[in-house]
């Protein structure tokens, strides 16, 4: 599979956090040394993960019209799987708060669209 490059704003916003393999792509690639550093901060990293996240998000938005829904899906599992692993909680985990949620206020499958917040009336007295 072969990467698609988007150039969303979003994308070119730096520093942000690549995968392990992108400053050694970059060198063969372009011939230069991309600058890095190591985030040896668990709040550190966790912040970039986020951040990554909402990068992902926006490619994802886009991943329909440029046919690669699959790849941006697995970024966006990679992240999951990545703050998984830092704060120590497992896709079980989860997988099980996802179904309270599911039971308690349901899921997606009635495609609702709210097109306004709800409204109270005033109050009379």
């Amino acid at each position: 599979m072969d990467f698609i490059h988007t150039n969303y704003p979003v994308e070119n916003e730096y520093p942000k956090l690549v995968r392990d393999r992108i400053p050694e792509i970059i060198k063969k690639n372009e011939g230069v040394e991309a600058k890095t550093r190591i985030l040896d901060n668990d709040a550190e990293f966790l912040d970039a993960l986020l951040q990554k996240m909402v990068e992902e998000s926006v490619e994802l938005k886009n991943s329909v019209k440029n046919g690669n829904l699959e790849e941006e899906l697995a970024d966006v599992f990679e992240i999951i799987s990545a703050i998984l692993a830092l704060q120590h909680k497992t896709n079980d985990e989860i997988i099980a708060i996802q179904n309270e949620k599911r039971i308690k206020r349901g899921g997606f499958e009635k495609r609702i669209l709210m097109l306004a917040p709800a409204k109270r009336p005033p109050a009379s007295g």
